[in-house]
């Protein structure tokens, strides 16, 4: 009972992965135990590391070892410009464009009252201090003098990643930040009949 016990214990651990089902998690468990222990053990070895070693960036938010990431590190990096996005993966997809060359920030989630996610549950506050840091009176810089000049909003074109933007857009903006956001439009190579029609709706709004 104590191997099932065992057994069940990884299984269950397995699930909490996203997309993964309890069939797929109890594939995946008699794979490692019967297959690849080697592996097995790799993989409990590389979690705590993690665990235990990766922390937030200082400045970005994002998931680094160190203090302060790469990115943030980097001096090549436009520190005018400030991409703000939902997710370090997506700071990645942004990243393999080769499109873009300033800094971000990453807020680990975005608003969700359903689920119970407000302002104070995701980065939002570090975000503003990062935008509109405050000398030792507690005044904000002038215009000309703030290292962000523009904030990119990237989050997702979802109720709530546009809930999120239009949120941090409306306090920056009533700061005198310029605030953009990530254009949405018909998919390069794509062909129109076969766009979803909201797709086509937006890519009309923002034609340019």
């Amino acid at each position: 009972m104590a191997d099932s016990n065992a057994l069940e214990g990884l299984t269950q651990a397995l699930r909490r992965l996203p997309g993964v089902g309890a069939k797929s998690a109890a594939r995946m468990a008699f794979h490692l135990l019967q297959h690849d222990k080697p592996g097995a053990l790799q993989i409990a070895r590389a979690l705590e590391h993690a665990v235990h070693s990766v922390k937030h960036c200082a400045l970005c938010n994002t998931l680094t070892e160190l203090d302060i990431c790469s990115t943030c590190a980097n001096p090549a990096r436009d520190r005018s410009k400030l991409c703000v996005v939902e997710t370090p993966a997506d700071q990645a997809a942004l990243e393999r464009t080769l499109a873009y060359r300033g800094l971000y920030f990453v807020l680990m989630g975005k608003l969700s009252p359903l689920d119970g996610i407000g302002p104070h549950d995701i980065g939002l506050q570090k975000l503003f201090d990062r935008v509109l840091p405050r000398d030792a009176q507690g005044d904000p810089p002038a215009a000309a003098e703030r290292e962000v000049q523009e904030v990119i909003l990237a989050t997702n074109f979802t109720a709530e990643g546009e809930a999120t933007a239009h949120v941090i857009a409306q306090a920056l903006k009533s700061r005198g930040v310029q605030v953009t956001r990530l254009a949405r439009g018909v998919p390069v190579g794509s062909e129109l009949e076969y766009v979803d029609l909201g797709t086509i709706a937006h890519a009309l709004v923002d034609r340019r």
